[in-house]
């Protein structure tokens, strides 16, 4: 949005031999008569807030939430937080539309509108994920002081035990070895994968690319089942965290072969370009150029990859089983893991195995916030180094 000099109707054209050169110092200001400075053309920032922008958008806000107020909780027989909640913001999305449309034209109306669209989306997406942690680590409380709930199994501890009895030292345990494992397993096969499609491609690469969209919406049970048909009842294999970590990795592959994929697309090909031309060949290209400059992507890719297995349970509960000892032998007898055991203390009922379950959620929330920042770190690119 700009402002356009026009002429003064009054202002008398200067003869040529009058005319001067503006000196090197000069401004634009300097230029023009002193009562046409407000012809100058100055460009509005449209995303600049002025003190006009945030009194109307501090006024529409509280405008708003006075005016369903009165009308949800006063006048009209309406109730409920979510109700009030939507009526406030839609309201509020229009009287701030409507008192910017006082003071900008319609471009700058459209901009504060998206603006508090996009906004309100982010807010409600913080508190929701706020909310679910807050009120996790909230409910376990009671278990997360005792330092037994940390180095004891529940070995002989019955669900009615207090709190200073019994841990959860095997569940953690299970769950480390589980996605140690699983990770093993789908992080190259879905590098490669995502290598294939991006790299090779042909006509093999669309059918690839099509079983491994249609893998990212297959039911955890059905990855169970599949496990559990193959190696526990046709090759004979026991039912142990290694059986589980298959069932997790059927689980992540699709989610870090298609997420990898597109980072490795947009990756600029002409680094390709330019590694093919000084000589090298395709595999050491892709190896030491195109992997190298998605890392952080591939990154992102794994921690997708680990959000979708980590929390797995009818996986692990078909191919391993619960169990209440510790367990560090993965290919012999159950091992238990921490969505697991949430599971079976869901299901006993008992009050303070229920303040157990609400810890075991405590430490598994802790649990993926430590592997996504560790998973971050290795992939920060490092300054310095080739």
């Amino acid at each position: 949005m700009t402002t356009l000099r026009q002429a003064h109707p009054r202002e008398p054209a200067a003869p040529i031999g009058q005319q001067s050169a503006p000196t090197q110092a000069g401004t634009q200001a300097d230029l023009v008569p002193a009562d046409e400075s407000r012809w100058i053309d100055v460009p509005r920032v449209i995303s600049a807030r002025t003190t006009d922008d945030r009194v109307s958008l501090l006024g529409s806000f509280f405008g708003s939430l006075g005016l369903i107020w009165v009308l949800y909780d006063r006048v009209l027989p309406f109730s409920g937080v979510a109700g009030f909640l939507i009526c406030w913001y839609v309201t509020f999305l229009v009287i701030y539309a409507a008192v910017t449309a006082m003071a900008h034209p319609r471009p700058v109306v459209w901009d504060r509108l998206a603006s508090a669209l996009v906004h309100g989306g982010a807010g409600l997406v913080l508190f929701a994920v706020l909310s679910t942690v807050i009120y996790t680590f909230v409910e376990g409380r009671h278990a997360l002081p005792h330092l037994n709930f940390y180095t004891h199994t529940m070995a002989g501890v019955s669900p009615t035990a207090p709190l200073t009895q019994g841990g959860i030292e095997h569940a953690i345990v299970g769950t480390l070895i589980e996605i140690g494992i699983a990770i093993v397993i789908a992080l190259p096969l879905g590098l490669g994968t995502a290598v294939f499609i991006t790299e090779v491609g042909g006509r093999f690469s669309r059918i690839v690319r099509t079983v491994v969209e249609a893998m990212t919406a297959l039911p955890d049970i059905l990855a169970g089942l599949f496990i559990y048909t193959t190696l526990i009842v046709r090759l004979g294999v026991q039912t142990s965290g290694f059986a589980a970590a298959c069932a997790l990795s059927v689980m992540m592959l699709p989610i870090i072969a298609r997420s990898a994929e597109v980072v490795l697309r947009v990756v600029p090909g002409g680094l390709r370009e330019a590694s093919l031309a000084l000589g090298s060949s395709r595999p050491r290209m892709v190896w030491q150029v195109v992997l190298p400059t998605a890392r952080a992507g591939l990154a992102t890719a794994l921690i997708l990859g680990i959000a979708r297995g980590i929390g797995e349970t009818a996986p692990v509960l078909l191919t391993s089983g619960a169990s209440t000892f510790f367990n560090a032998n993965p290919f012999n007898e159950p091992m238990n893991s921490l969505p697991l055991f949430i599971f079976t203390g869901f299901i006993s009922g008992e009050r303070l195995y229920t303040a157990r379950l609400w810890g075991a959620a405590s430490v598994l929330l802790a649990l993926v916030l430590v592997l996504f920042i560790t998973a971050r770190v290795l992939a920060r690119s490092r300054r310095g180094r080739s």
